[in-house]
């Protein structure tokens, strides 16, 4: 039986969801977090952005319309694109450890990870969960699902800035300094 490349995709997202869910049950204490109305706009966008990519429900009027062609070579680039971004979140994921929030928050004892993945982007969870939410967007071709990729990067660019402030809090001229030798989310762009 061929591998299915929309079988390929599922299974990367489940992968995606067992290692958060299982890694949410060995965090360190949390010792500050984000204001709650800043955590439900958070929760609200993550969850409209996942909806949008994932749902049949917004197969509608424009919603469903392809920005990209219907082809196996697209949906092929987009598994692996898809594959690439969940890959490189759950490194991130797991090589931050204990030390790792779904939310903004500051750990007990949290240490600055400046090593692995955080030596090449300073959100590296955020990036490939963008590339991965990317790929599915091509391999889905559908408007919906390039709306969902623009809420999630507009969401996680959100979120670092509140993140930063929180780092610079705790870390000062350290994670200052972090911030002018490794860029945000891309490679030696941004």
């Amino acid at each position: 039986m061929p591998f299915d490349f929309q079988q390929g995709i599922r299974a990367a997202w489940i992968v995606v969801g067992l290692v958060w869910l299982i890694g949410a049950f060995i965090t360190k204490r949390t010792a500050r977090h984000q204001p709650a109305a800043s955590l439900i706009v958070h929760i609200c966008l993550l969850v409209l952005a996942f909806t949008l990519l994932s749902k049949d429900f917004f197969r509608r009027g424009f919603l469903r319309w392809r920005f990209v062609p219907d082809s196996d070579t697209i949906g092929w680039t987009g598994f692996a694109l898809t594959a690439a971004g969940a890959a490189l979140a759950i490194w991130a994921r797991l090589y931050i450890g204990r030390n790792w929030s779904g939310t903004v928050t500051l750990k007990q004892d949290h240490e600055l990870v400046r090593s692995g993945p955080y030596s090449v982007v300073r959100h590296p969870i955020y990036s490939g969960l963008s590339l991965a939410f990317l790929g599915t967007a091509l391999a889905v071709g559908e408007v919906r699902c390039l709306i969902a990729f623009v809420l999630l990067v507009f969401e996680f660019k959100r979120k670092s800035v509140l993140e930063e402030r929180f780092m610079i809090e705790e870390f000062g001229s350290q994670y200052v300094q972090y911030r002018r030798e490794v860029k945000a989310l891309i490679p030696f762009a941004w």
